[in-house]
């Protein structure tokens, strides 16, 4: 063999032992009414949008779904990984890559509508005996920061939440946005007029699509681009009015 046919076999060699490039992934969480799993099938608000993103840009990237905290680990750990919904806060502004925003949303608290002691102001919530949410995620750490000291974070689930409302165990639960409480009274067959919105808005911010930082700037644009084109050709509001109905 001579000492060019030897450097173009080493070549060879190296190269089939060298890892494949890692391809793009997305990873998204159950949060309805955005994204979850009915019937065995990833769907929801958020899903049925980046799926219409990657018909535009003709991405097949495979999603995956993880447990809530498991999906911001991987997103800052795994490169090349893509992570819906997200809320765009100042504190990760400078963590990702961004496209979107998807979805405009509130987060409110609720009653019964039936209350003997109904709430209506700011000062009231922040003496309330007690406010249940869920023991973990963006909505207990907002609260704390408004200087809520009355949580009772217990409930493991949002269908904890409205249970435990129903069945009397809370007055007052915070824990979705108002087009997930809509989604839950569907769910649970809440009937029209049980849940009392307090008229306080709490946290108002837009859900995004995450990049990690090293994400080709190409794709980020292409995502943008085509979520511009679903945003102009009415497809967007079509898709978030389908899951905001009551």
């Amino acid at each position: 063999m001579n000492h060019s046919k030897l450097i173009l076999t080493l070549l060879c060699l190296t190269l089939s032992t060298l890892a494949p490039a890692e391809e793009y992934e997305i990873v998204t969480e159950e949060w309805a009414p955005y994204n979850y799993q009915e019937n065995n099938k990833l769907t929801g608000m958020a899903t049925e949008i980046v799926k219409a993103i990657m018909a535009v840009t003709a991405d097949d990237f495979k999603v995956v779904v993880l447990p809530s905290m498991r999906t911001t680990h991987v997103l800052n750990t795994r490169p090349k990984t893509i992570m819906y919904s997200m809320f765009r806060t100042a504190e990760r502004e400078s963590l990702y890559k961004w496209v979107g925003p998807i979805a405009q949303e509130s987060i409110h608290a609720y009653q019964l509508a039936s209350t003997p002691r109904p709430v209506s102001s700011l000062e009231q919530l922040l003496s309330a005996p007690q406010i249940t949410t869920r023991h973990a995620g963006l909505v207990p750490e907002v609260l704390q920061a408004q200087g809520f000291n009355n949580l009772d974070k217990s409930a493991a689930t949002s269908r904890q939440l409205y249970r435990m409302l129903l069945a009397g165990r809370t007055e007052i639960i915070v824990g979705d946005t108002d087009a997930g409480v809509a989604y839950y009274s569907r769910r649970l067959n809440i009937a029209p007029g049980t849940l009392r919105e307090v008229p306080v808005e709490l946290y108002r911010a837009s859900l995004y699509i995450a990049f990690s930082l090293d994400t080709d700037d190409k794709l980020v644009a292409a995502w943008a681009s085509a979520l511009e084109q679903l945003r102009a050709t009415g497809t967007l509001e079509r898709i978030q009015r389908r899951y905001e109905q009551p």
